[in-house]
């Protein structure tokens, strides 16, 4: 019984391949439930490209829908050759959560879309995404194309792709290594972006684990931002993240020092509550330039988004001439 509520679960899936469904394609070759109710699925499919929207899917019934503790999934097939994306992908990485990545993400692709650029936005915080928030977009699923890829929500004419879309409102995301995985997959094969952007900003986790390896592994030429604050607890962890990313042979464009100093607009004096020397440390162990030092302030349209005229919103800009100077086309 319950396999069988399985299979026809599992059987309306669609294949964005061939437009049909796994029932229709006779593609479930077997399922199994072990006696730790763990459930085993074989799926074949002539190709294998969008495999990572249906691990996505299956995913959903079996975890979700259906509960189950645990899944593992086959897949046999031929995984057909792509040509290799014009996308350029800038990560903003950090090792330490807390430090403002998302928000200098947001900002980040904000001034980018200023300067005539068409800007994407991955959130590759699996367990923590706030991208969605720190924009202050509504959450809602996202929809699919005629391919049954995923159509990005949209911030103004910038596209994202975020967790948040896939869960319910408040529901916290409890899922092991695999599942992470197929979302990080699915980010960049199963997403149909609809602008064709010309750089895709990537706000990456806090640490240089799973999700952070995922993500370099998918985009071994991209460049990368590494984000700290003033602290030089925080700096000697980011560090860390920038040394791992080095190792695998990213480029590291550069250091931004976020909440560098707060900036009494009376006085003009400086107020560096949270320390200094963080950024120009980072800096110095990378051996790359501190492209800026942020000062703290208070966003106008929204929690984090600054106002055009503001200092900080004029720093990204400058931020995002200095990486299309140095790396565009």
């Amino acid at each position: 019984m319950e396999k069988a509520l399985i299979l026809e679960k599992i059987g309306e899936i669609i294949d964005p391949t061939e437009d049909k469904t796994l029932k229709e394609l006779n593609s479930i070759k077997n399922i199994n439930i072990t006696k730790n109710n763990i459930v085993e699925v074989t799926i074949e499919l002539d190709d294998l490209l969008n495999k990572d929207v249906i691990k996505l899917a299956i995913a959903k019934i079996i975890k979700i829908d259906l509960a189950y503790p645990g899944l593992k999934i086959n897949f046999t097939g031929k995984e057909k050759i792509v040509e290799p994306s014009k996308i350029k992908y800038l990560a903003i990485a950090s090792g330490k959560g807390g430090v403002g990545k998302s928000t200098v993400t947001a900002n980040l692709a904000i001034a980018l879309r200023n300067l005539g650029v068409k800007v994407g936005i991955i959130d590759a915080d699996i367990y923590g995404a706030s991208i969605p928030f720190v924009l202050n977009m509504e959450i809602k699923p996202l929809d699919l194309n005629d391919e049954g890829l995923i159509i990005p929500a949209k911030y103004q004419d910038i596209e994202i792709i975020s967790t948040e879309f896939f869960m319910p409102k408040d529901k916290p995301l409890m899922w092991r290594g695999p599942l992470v995985t197929q979302m990080i997959n699915m980010y960049f094969s199963g997403v149909i972006w609809q602008n064709n952007p010309d750089i895709i900003l990537i706000d990456l986790p806090p640490g240089t684990g799973d999700i952070a390896m995922d993500v370099r592994e998918r985009t071994p030429k991209s460049d990368m931002i590494i984000v700290t604050n003033p602290n030089v607890a925080a700096a000697n962890i980011a560090v860390k993240a920038g040394l791992g990313s080095k190792e695998i042979g990213h480029n590291i464009f550069g250091v931004i020092e976020n909440m560098s100093y707060y900036l009494n607009l009376c006085s003009k004096e400086r107020d560096y509550i949270f320390g200094t020397g963080g950024g120009s440390l980072v800096a110095e162990k990378l051996k790359v330039d501190l492209l800026a030092q942020i000062p703290i302030g208070i966003p106008n349209d929204n929690d984090t988004i600054y106002d055009q005229n503001t200092i900080q919103a004029k720093i990204y800009l400058m931020i995002a001439k200095k990486y299309l100077e140095k790396y565009g086309d």
